[in-house]
């Protein structure tokens, strides 16, 4: 019996050493994951009953008649439908929550995902129990990453399909900022961003409070920069023609300049169609996954370098 156990013990342990460590990160940061899965399990229910609002809210901003005539509904019925105004506010909330997210998870992985626990010796009592630090980082970084890359990549397909066709009376048009990130991969690139960012700053400053306010110091800075040049990302389209230019709504007009040499008045306007939408997307996830894999890269190589 001594010899069986001897012989089972050891190939047992690795397997626990693997998976327990990221059960304990689970468990200890089970109040943040409960929140995430709750508040994920919200915007899937409120896309599924705005998708059912669309058809209903389209009618509420179409053309009308009074009478009613060659198709058109009376203009009574048509304003009287108020589900228009809360389908539109519904879609609007929920594209800002998935444009900003990349704020509360750089605040929580530099607080409380990495700054807490140097701070008060947990990670430290986890590297003398067959944990190393570096094991320990990566563990802390990859279980929230493959649960936001989880959530997120399933909350930008329910929010496209939520918007239906959208109307940009309704859903705003594609090129404004919230309406763009939360359309595409680039809201999951801008989480990721916010975690590797937060963790960096946990590693650099060693205490909750001031990690969290420079991790979102360091997303409004990125976020900001890029939401600026967004245009700068692919290049544009131009056109030049004799008077006025009357562009399509769907444009994202960079410039407009209409100088007069001799008399003669010349327009000229450069934009991004609408089918610049995925390169502009492609564009701006790939810096944003830069920056995410740099900052966790800077993160490895700065705790390595304080190991004794």
């Amino acid at each position: 019996m001594t010899a069986l156990t001897a012989t089972t013990t050891p190939a047992a342990r690795p397997a626990l050493h693997r998976g327990g460590l990221l059960r304990a990160v689970l468990r200890t940061h089970r109040t943040a994951l409960v929140l995430s899965l709750l508040a994920l399990a919200a915007a899937t229910a409120a896309l599924v009953w705005l998708h059912s609002l669309e058809n209903e809210a389209r009618a509420g901003v179409s053309a009308c008649a009074t009478p009613p005539m060659d198709g058109l509904p009376s203009c009574a019925a048509v304003e009287a439908i108020t589900v228009d105004q809360t389908y539109a506010n519904g879609i609007a909330f929920l594209a800002t929550a998935l444009s900003w997210l990349m704020f509360p998870v750089a605040a929580w992985a530099g607080g409380a995902l990495v700054g807490r626990e140097l701070e008060s010796g947990t990670a430290q009592l986890a590297w003398t129990q067959s944990v190393g630090p570096l094991r320990w980082l990566a563990a802390k970084l990859a279980a929230p990453a493959a649960l936001l890359t989880a959530g997120t990549g399933a909350l930008v397909p329910l929010n496209v399909w939520a918007r239906g066709e959208a109307d940009p009376d309704l859903v705003g048009d594609w090129y404004y900022p919230d309406a763009f990130v939360s359309t595409g991969p680039v809201a999951v690139a801008y989480a990721l961003a916010g975690l590797a960012l937060g963790a960096l700053a946990g590693l650099v400053w060693r205490r909750a409070l001031p990690a969290t306010g420079v991790a979102l110091a360091a997303s409004l800075l990125l976020h900001s920069l890029l939401e600026r040049h967004r245009e700068d990302l692919w290049p544009t389209v131009g056109r030049t023609a004799p008077g006025s230019i009357e562009l399509p709504r769907s444009a994202f007009q960079v410039t407009w300049d209409t100088p007069a040499p001799h008399g003669v008045r010349i327009s000229h306007a450069t934009f991004h169609p609408q089918s610049h939408f995925w390169p502009l997307q492609y564009v701006e996830t790939g810096l944003l996954l830069a920056v995410a894999g740099t900052a966790t890269a800077a993160a490895f190589l700065l705790l390595a370098r304080r190991l004794p």
